[in-house]
């Protein structure tokens, strides 16, 4: 039986009115849908009046004082700039990703819509349409829930926002809130994140890839996933070519230009434990508004003294650490014996383990006792061959026991000497260099530990160490104020009324009768411990508390004489910048500066004052200790400072605690008093080689090569009260308040044998006047 279609036409005429109306009742059915859910959904909107003054949350910032950067706090790193601050080009990079037509919809783009209508109904790569101005309602109002509500509200949103604020104001609100990645919230603080540059200081290669983020920066991270930040970046480069933001020559040499991606947990000057510092003061003060409001900390640092200190530390704990002994590989991966080293999944593999600037983490694809090949966390394929070997040799020996062995899949740490790669391992021991200067108390540089992300104790601050020698000053200062002079002869002798105690000199010398200014150089123990038992334990250790020595934390006993007591780095320094300044008080100071978010100052350290209200000690007492120490740097335990650095105007003293657990070297020149110390955190020996001249000397000297070049050298000025002596040394013009000493270890009459100069003669004539000494002075200097 055929089919006709007969019944069907006659259907369709009898119903063709109802046919004609459907689509209009549809249309208009879900027109008033629409109306009703925008009655409905209207009142719900929030309150968009705050977008005009919006305050976002900004970081806490550390600066040195000249301005570098050191340390951010918060959980949103964002610098908020004014649109006019955003460069042309990156504003209009973004809107060829993003929003071509956006200065010219009303918030929402009916074009864009039609295009992604039709892009996802024919089945091509599925497409958005949100404007920049639905992304603002989206990021300050909406969540990403895909929902017709939701997408109602951002519409309507967008049409409000869009009455109430501008163009610019709209754009400046999106490119300084929007999310890119790692922590970075908007386009200014993209760019220190990903490139370490400013805004202004992009190419167009760079600003395409900025441009990219938005769409999902968690994917195309250009740190994590820089594939696909490359193909996103193309893209971006394709659009801006298109809608002419730059031209071919511009899109060609893009394309082609290799960027250099910052990994935005380093930081080009080291100062953690100092941002760390001003965190917690801030903290204290402001709480969690400290995090959110943009305030910013100002420090006392110098960024060259600082960066200079920090390698100091670094290089000499490497250093020390390449002459120990091999400890064994950090970690094991298991690694295929087919998979090359190049193969980035083999370099991913040291994700897991931290990576280090100078001391880089790697992983051992071959071993033998003539090379190690290694693949670095950035997929650097290194060979490591002689010398750089030396340290691992016995994991590299046949047999060697498995914790040593060096084999494939063994992570390790190298280091770069002299262009050549050597293996080495993580330093156990620890160090700080902390310097001032002493005529205010500014801190100039800081290091309290050789990594803060691993230990963040600040020893500078915090270290309650024994200062060994690095102490005898101060007390051979209370000695000078007691009637003994530079030239004085003291007994460098056994002691024999010790008790069970029985000290000796460092190298087991016993020189006999000495001047009191070659026992100081060549560090003397027997010398200082007859000074202390001159003075008496208790006198000896009130005296030192006038360069702000903590006297409760000084033993009252002759170990005072060896340093057997407690300071610190940072008190050790301010210690010795009484001497350098001529007997004057100062208080470090860290913090100069606090501002708020608007650039008010809410803490402004006061101006030091320094003057004779500050006088802790006599000018002729800080003189006399200072030529003490300035012939310790010449001749004595420390003639390399003025030998490397070829400066007479350099003071100070090594010190090596009992078994060498603790090394430090404390001194200056006129301007700048530097304190390095070297130890472990749970005290043991250093080794029996080393000293304070071995460790913190040469660490010192590296800090202040830097610190002092291009400065003239500052010669002290003797002040009223001494004397120059003819064989170029200096002491007091008259006695010391105090009265005569009476015995110093000698069993002769002490004036008789020299230990003290005779009392002057009372027939003599008068000293020459203060202007004769200084012209006197001058015309020797010069």
């Amino acid at each position: 039986m055929a089919f006709s279609f007969a019944p069907v036409l006659l259907a369709l005429r009898r119903h063709r009115r109802w046919l004609l109306l459907a689509p209009l009742g549809a249309l208009a059915a879900g027109l008033l849908t629409l109306v009703v859910s925008v009655a409905v959904l209207y009142p719900q909107l929030p309150d968009t009046s705050g977008l005009a003054n919006y305050q976002p949350k900004q970081p806490l910032r550390v600066y040195t004082a000249d301005g570098v950067e050191i340390g951010g706090f918060g959980s949103e790193r964002r610098q908020y700039l004014r649109i006019g601050q955003i460069p042309q080009l990156m504003r209009e990079s973004l809107l060829a990703v993003e929003d071509t037509r956006f200065y010219e919809h009303g918030g929402i783009d009916p074009k864009g819509v039609a295009r992604a209508v039709v892009a996802n109904l024919s089945g091509g790569r599925s497409q958005g349409a949100s404007t920049i101005t639905q992304q603002v309602a989206r990021t300050f109002f909406l969540t990403n829930e895909r929902t017709l509500s939701r997408k109602l509200k951002e519409a309507m949103l967008s049409l409000k926002i869009e009455g109430e604020l501008s163009k610019d104001q709209i754009l400046e609100l999106y490119m300084n809130q929007i999310y890119l990645g790692s922590r970075a919230y908007g386009f200014a603080e993209a760019a220190q994140t990903y490139f370490g540059k400013p805004l202004d200081a992009l190419s167009a290669a760079e600003c395409a890839m900025l441009a990219g983020l938005p769409q999902s920066p968690a994917t195309v991270n250009p740190i994590k996933s820089p594939a696909r930040a490359r193909a996103r970046q193309l893209v971006a480069l394709s659009r801006m070519h298109t809608v002419g933001v730059i031209d071919q020559a511009t899109y060609e040499a893009a394309k082609s230009e290799e960027l250099v991606v910052r990994n935005p947990d380093d930081t080009e000057l080291h100062a953690e434990h100092v941002a760390e510092a001003a965190r917690q003061q801030v903290f204290a003060q402001y709480g969690e508004a400290a995090y959110t409001s943009g305030m910013k900390v100002v420090t006392t640092l110098d960024s060259r003294e600082q960066k200079a200190a920090w390698k100091a530390v670094r290089k000499t704990l490497i250093d020390r650490e390449l002459g120990l002994a091999w400890r064994g590989p950090e970690a094991h991966e298991a690694l295929d014996a087919d998979t090359p080293l190049d193969d980035p999944a083999v370099s991913q593999k040291l994700a897991e383990h931290s990576d280090d600037e100078t001391l880089r983490v790697a992983l051992v694809g071959s071993a033998s006792p003539k090379e190690v090949t290694a693949v670095l966390s950035s997929g650097e394929v290194v060979s490591i061959r002689g010398k750089g070997l030396r340290q691992a040799r016995p994991g590299l020996a046949q047999g060697a026991a498995k914790a040593l062995r060096i084999e494939r899949g063994s992570v390790v740490r190298l280091v770069l000497k002299s262009d050549d790669w050597v293996i080495t391992q993580w330093p156990q021991a620890e160090g700080a260099l902390v310097a001032l200067d002493p005529h205010d108390g500014r801190v100039r540089a800081l290091v309290g530990g050789f990594d803060f992300q691993r230990n963040q104790f600040n020893h500078v601050t915090q270290g309650w160490r024994q200062p060994g020698s690095a102490y005898k000053p101060f007390l051979y200062s209370a000695a000078l104020e007691n009637g003994v002079m530079p030239q004085t002869l003291v007994n460098d002798a056994p002691l024999t009324d010790t008790g069970t105690w029985v000290p000796a000199n460092s190298d087991g010398s016993a020189d006999g009768p000495i001047p009191l200014d070659v026992a100081l150089a060549r560090s003397k123990n027997l010398v200082s411990i007859r000074l202390v038992q001159l003075l008496g334990p208790q006198a000896a250790r009130e005296w030192t508390g006038r360069f702000g020595f903590d006297v409760n934390r000084q033993p009252d006993n002759l170990t005072l004489a060896l340093g057997s007591g407690a300071t610190t780095p940072l008190q050790l320094a301010s210690a010795y910048a009484v001497i350098a300044n001529g007997g004057l008080k100062v208080e470090p100071l860290l913090i100069q500066r606090i501002t708020n978010g608007a650039d008010e100052v809410v803490f402004e350290a006061p101006a030091p004052v320094v003057n004779e209200a500050q006088r802790t000690l006599p000018a002729r007492n800080a003189f006399l200790t200072a030529t003490l120490l300035n012939g310790v740097t010449r001749s004595g335990t420390a003639a390399r400072a003025q030998a490397q650095l070829r400066r007479s105007d350099l003071y100070g003293k090594t010190g090596t605690t009992d078994n060498v657990v603790d090394a430090w070297f404390a001194g200056f020149q006129p301007d700048l008093v530097a304190v390095v110390w070297l130890g472990y955190d749970t005290p043991r020996s250093l080794g029996s080689h080393a000293s304070g001249a071995s460790l913190a000397l040469p660490a010192w000297i590296q800090f202040m090569a830097t610190a002092l070049r291009g400065k003239p050298e500052k010669a002290l000025l003797a002040p009223e009260g001494v004397v120059q002596v003819a064989d170029g040394g200096w002491r007091y013009t008259e006695w010391a308040d105090g009265g005569y000493i009476e015995e110093l270890g000698m069993d002769d009459d002490p004036i008789d044998r020299g230990l003290i100069p005779a009392p002057p003669d009372p027939n003599a004539p008068p000293p020459d006047s203060l202007e004769d000494r200084l012209k006197s002075f001058i015309d020797r200097m010069f």
